[in-house]
């Protein structure tokens, strides 16, 4: 594909890759070689990571459009081969982290896809895009798993910056758009809402009264 047109999009927005079951199918074999580059790139390049979820979730049965999907990712490479991701010193060591979610994105089995990225020291170190395991009933069900997936990685980082001598003090921001998950998050009595998401609620609240997590709320 070195003779391609460059695009500038890793993937078509609001696309319908999942809705294709009668489209002819494709070569697994080579779709399975392309995919697996991919996803060792993502590893540095997380612009693609959405992108690359998509596609991956197809490995066993790739029809056309998901073939055209992954070819439009290495449009996209082509437009952009020189970007990477840079580390400065911006004089600080804070620890921040955004997550979002489509709710009900797929369309073949109406589950949500979460992400989060995760900064420190105002630069990026790590970011994940996954689909959830369990159908979310309201957009603040899907945002609110993706918070606890977003914790954890914090959580995370927070523990290995302690054991290399850099204990984190302040207290660590995940950034969220919906005013609702934010709301659940901080008001355990909303019962009827959130008993099907207990147990997140309940390891959030903890970690909001221990002072080690805050909710501010960003624009879409």
């Amino acid at each position: 594909m070195l003779g391609c047109k460059p695009i500038e999009t890793p993937i078509e927005q609001n696309h319908k890759n999942f809705c294709c079951a009668d489209a002819p199918s494709t070569d697994r074999q080579r779709y399975q070689r392309l995919v697996g580059k991919l996803i060792y790139l993502s590893h540095t390049r997380p612009d693609i990571a959405y992108a690359v979820n998509v596609v991956s979730q197809f490995m066993h049965d790739p029809r056309k459009p998901h073939m055209d999907a992954v070819e439009r990712i290495l449009r996209y490479l082509k437009s952009a081969p020189g970007k990477g991701l840079l580390f400065s010193n911006h004089g600080h060591l804070k620890v921040e982290g955004y997550t979002d979610a489509d709710w009900a994105g797929s369309a073949d089995d109406r589950k949500s896809t979460a992400g989060y990225f995760t900064l420190m020291g105002g630069n990026l170190v790590t970011w994940r895009s996954k689909k959830q395991q369990v159908v979310a009933r309201s957009s603040a069900e899907a945002e609110f798993r993706g918070m606890t997936v977003g914790i954890c990685e914090l959580l995370w980082i927070k523990n290995l910056l302690k054991d290399l001598g850099c204990e984190q003090e302040d207290v660590m921001k995940l950034y969220c758009d919906n005013k609702s998950a934010i709301e659940i998050a901080h008001n355990p009595v909303q019962h009827d809402r959130t008993k099907h998401v207990e147990i997140d609620r309940h390891f959030i609240k903890e970690k909001i009264e221990a002072g080690i997590i805050a909710f501010p709320f960003v624009k879409s």
